[in-house]
C-alpha cells in the first residue's frame, strides 16, 4: 500500500444524517498506510476519544495511475476491490470541523483502516450494485447498496487525478452508507460488500 485516500460523504443518506449539503463535490481526506488492520484482526480502542464510529467502505486498489485520467479510461487502473472500515474517532473530528482544522487526528489514528482481502478485477468485475452491510455483534447497522454512491469509482479516480498523481499501490476508500454508529471495546464488526468480499475485526481494549 502506498498511499490511502478516502472519499467524504458520498452517500445521500449518509450526508443527510451528518447534516451536511448533499450538493457538494466530492473531498478527500488520507489516513496513513500502515493504518490497514487485515482481516480477522483486532483493534485497540483509540485514545483520546469516548465516540470512535465505524463506517463500512468499498475498497479499490489501482495497479496504475497518472494525472488528469479521463473517467473513460479510469476503470483500466485497478487492480481489484475489498472492503474496509473507516474508523473514525467523531468527537475528535467534529471538534477540529468546528475549529476549522484538519480532521487527521479524527481520522488518521493507528490501526484506523481495517481491510478485506483484496480480489482482482478478473473475479469481480467493476461492481457497480450490490449489497454493502455492517453488522455490530450480529446486529445490523448499515446497509446500503453501491448504486447509491454519489460519485462512482470512475469519478472518484478521475477527480482525485485532477489533485494528485495517482500510482500502483495507491488505495481509495469509496465513502459509506447511513447507519454509522459508536462502536467500543467487546464489538466484533463484520462486513460485506455483495460480489466483493468479507471483512471481520474487533474492537479490542486501549494499548497501555
Amino acid at each position: 500500500v502506498r498511499r490511502i485516500w478516502c472519499v467524504g460523504r458520498n452517500y445521500i443518506e449518509h450526508i443527510r444524517e451528518m447534516g451536511q449539503d448533499e450538493r457538494l463535490p466530492p473531498f478527500y481526506f488520507a489516513k496513513p498506510a500502515d493504518a490497514i488492520v487485515p482481516d480477522g484482526g483486532t483493534v485497540p480502542y483509540p485514545s483520546l476519544t469516548k465516540d470512535m464510529h465505524h463506517e463500512v467502505e468499498l475498497v479499490v486498489a489501482l495497479k496504475s495511475g497518472g494525472r488528469n485520467i479521463p473517467v473513460a479510461k479510469a476503470n483500466d487502473c485497478i487492480w481489484g476491490y475489498a472492503v474496509g472500515i473507516d474508523l473514525t474517532r467523531r468527537d475528535l473530528q467534529i471538534a477540529s470541523r468546528d475549529l476549522k482544522r484538519p480532521w487527521e487526528i479524527g481520522k488518521a489514528f493507528d490501526h484506523s483502516a481495517p481491510c478485506g482481502p483484496l480480489r482482482p478485477v478478473s473475479e469481480t468485475g467493476h461492481p457497480t450494485k450490490g449489497k454493502i452491510t455492517l453488522k455490530c455483534n450480529g446486529k445490523l447497522r448499515q446497509d446500503g447498496d453501491l448504486n447509491q454512491l454519489i460519485w462512482n469509482v470512475p469519478e472518484i479516480i478521475s477527480n482525485l487525478s485532477e489533485m494528485v498523481e495517482l500510482v500502483a499501490g495507491d488505495i481509495i476508500m469509496t465513502g459509506t452508507p447511513s447507519g454509522v454508529a459508536a462502536t467500543v471495546a467487546g464489538d466484533k464488526l463484520e462486513c460485506e460488500v455483495e460480489g466483493v468480499g468479507k471483512l471481520t475485526v474487533t474492537i479490542g481494549p486501549p494499548l497501555k
